[in-house]
């Protein structure tokens, strides 16, 4: 008797907790469309970026850089990625197969694409603005488990729809800069359309279309024109194929990108108009350029923006004002980009994915951002150093001429001692150096072998019985960051040392936020001894003994600096980060010593003696993330 009564106080709990998550509509209909509670209807319009013929394209850079215009008119712009793999992040993917990964201020490790949103809009993203399927499928499970569907048959259509239409709304209503209703919602679609994973997002965006009514969405579809050398001439049936596809799942195309190596003229535009029911001044070449950072301009230039804004019925919510303003600011930058520069420059990077850049996207980027403030051509050597040690480190340097040297994260014992071997060769030799998580790490323990005198120092993710631990895993740690395990992951508050070559580069600031993806730390038993043979940890956790800065003085060595976070991640283009302008600012003076009086080196170029102006700049960039 009282078992059926439990069952019963069960199912009206279960029944509740429907209810009050998705309504009394939802429960009366067959069709599960759950919206979140005060959402309206056609308040945000919608953006949907579709990939066809094939994956990489740049659907991240069209979307962005189409959303930067927006947000310069004065419109709150939220973008998300919609990915099809069932990886519930980006944590465990190998950089060789799917690009860097790249690590929000709250610790989600996603796309490198969500890297690209947060350069070119200037705006700290969340976890709710990546999305897997395994995210999806886990939540409906999960839920499903509860008892959260009243008994129904789970099904992709209309509860794993229902659930990406859920995520759309939800972040529509507070997915603008800080958490602000936004105007627009820019969605891009990952891989291609046809394949078998992400199709359940395109269907989930034809409903959503449908139910927010005409006027709210706008489909744009990236394609590529093939251009076959031996044909001399481009074609766009590949492209008419693709966009045909996406056409037979219910979504007509507004606007269409054109991948191509060239710009795409003639015959090609005019076919694939026809054929994709998309007017011409609605088609744009999306042609290789110099840098990522000239698009909004070339769209701008062809008037997508305003295609847009009448596709979508958003004329009225422009500010003229702020466009102007952000306009400005945005084509000083990309003028010097395509500037003549006045020094050339080579930067190696020494890591063990270099036979990918993609794999480091996030530090090319920032290089790019100092050389063009700094006015610097900078040539990246991507140096593997696998195979190399301490002995042979000269030989395989010899002939580079290197300017400055980065030695970037990583996971993995492959390439250790090739690293510190590099280490020790850029510290004896005064070449401008960075070194970023591990290669922070690789810094401290060339340090301690060759500096003082710890012989064998290692760090215990690489070898178990050394003597001299300089790196371990806190075993307290835990304890202390309640994250991801015992990784360290997102941004955290790194208090700085007055006076340091740390301090002046972050314009004097006595603490940043930064962000973290490591798991071993300088054991802590350790640090006096390395502060007395000469290594300065001029970052610390405010209150642990972890070390998140090192640097050898400025008598000692033009530019020697370490992170045990990755400054990479919050470089911006209007805002490069300072560890990076920094070494490029060093490189050009070891390239060319008669800059050393150049105004904008200046700011960068810490006196060797006198280190009390460290706050002689305005605070740093990345001490204010939202920009």
């Amino acid at each position: 008797m009282h078992h059926h009564e439990d069952m019963r106080d069960d199912e009206q709990a279960s029944e509740e907790s429907f209810l009050s998550q998705f309504g009394r509509s939802a429960a009366q209909t067959e069709f599960f469309s759950p919206v979140p509670e005060g959402y309206v209807p056609g308040r945000t319009k919608f953006v949907a970026v579709f990939g066809t013929v094939m994956s990489g394209l740049g659907k991240g850079i069209f979307s962005a850089s189409l959303a930067k215009l927006m947000k310069d008119k004065g419109l709150q712009v939220a973008p998300i990625k919609l990915e099809g793999y069932l990886n519930i992040d980006s944590g465990t993917l190998n950089p060789y197969r799917h690009g860097e990964v790249f690590v929000l201020d709250d610790g989600t490790e996603c796309d490198m694409d969500l890297g690209t949103y947060e350069r070119l809009l200037d705006q700290n993203l969340t976890r709710r603005n990546f999305c897997t399927s395994g995210q999806i499928y886990s939540e409906i499970l999960e839920r499903e488990r509860q008892g959260g569907y009243l008994g129904r048959d789970v099904q992709m259509i209309p509860h794993v729809t229902g659930e990406v239409k859920r995520r759309l709304r939800a972040l529509a209503m507070d997915g603008g800069a800080n958490g602000s209703q936004a105007d627009l919602v820019f969605i891009e679609v990952g891989g291609t359309v046809g394949d078998f994973e992400n199709g359940f997002y395109i269907e989930a965006l034809r409903e959503l279309a449908f139910e927010e009514g005409p006027g709210s969405f706008c489909n744009v579809a990236l394609t590529y024109i093939l251009e076959p050398k031996t044909l001399g001439e481009q074609k766009s049936k590949a492209a008419q194929l693709g966009v045909k596809r996406l056409m037979e799942f219910g979504i007509q195309p507004h606007i269409l990108a054109l991948r191509a190596s060239n710009p795409v003229v003639g015959s090609a535009r005019e076919k694939i108009a026809m054929f994709s029911n998309v007017p011409e001044e609605r088609v744009f070449s999306m042609h290789d350029r110099e840098s990522i950072y000239t698009i909004p301009e070339a769209m701008r230039a062809e008037g997508l923006d305003r295609q847009v804004l009448s596709i979508l019925d958003l004329h009225g919510g422009v500010d003229q004002v702020a466009e102007d303003k952000a306009r400005k600011d945005w084509s000083n930058y990309a003028s010097g980009i395509t500037a003549e520069r006045d020094t050339a420059l080579n930067i190696g990077i020494l890591g063990k994915y270099t036979a990918l850049r993609d794999a480091y996207a996030s530090i090319d980027k920032a290089i790019e951002h100092a050389g063009t403030h700094l006015s610097a051509s900078v040539q990246t050597q991507w140096i593997d150093v696998s195979d190399v040690t301490v002995e042979t480190i000269d030989e395989a340097l010899q002939g580079l001429d290197l300017h400055g040297v980065i030695v970037p994260g990583g996971f993995g014992e492959r390439g250790i001692e090739g690293k510190i071997a590099a280490v020790k060769h850029v510290r004896e030799q005064g070449i401008p150096f960075l070194g970023i998580c591990l290669g922070f790490q690789m810094a401290v323990i060339e340090f301690a072998r060759h500096a003082a005198g710890m012989e064998g120092a290692h760090s215990t993710e690489f070898v178990s019985d050394s003597p001299n631990v300089v790196i371990s895993e806190l075993p307290d740690q835990k304890a202390i960051e309640g994250l991801g395990g015992t990784m360290r992951l997102g941004g955290q508050d790194v208090s700085v040392t007055p006076g340091t070559l740390a301090s002046f580069l972050l314009g004097g600031v006595d603490h940043v936020r930064e962000r973290f993806r490591h798991r071993y730390e300088v054991e802590p038993e350790r640090i006096a001894d390395l502060e007395k043979a000469g290594l300065v940890f001029s970052g610390r956790h405010p209150e642990q003994p972890i070390m998140q800065i090192l640097e050898l003085p400025r008598d000692v060595h033009p530019y020697f600096i370490g992170a045990q976070f990755h400054p990479e991640l919050t470089s911006r283009p209007l805002a490069p980060q300072p560890m990076f302008m920094g070494l490029v600012a060093a490189g050009i003076l070891r390239a060319d010593p008669d800059r050393v009086d150049d105004p904008r080196l200046q700011s960068w170029l810490m006196p060797a003696q006198d280190a009390s102006d460290a706050g002689h700049r305005v605070s740093s960039p990345s001490a204010n993330p939202e920009g």
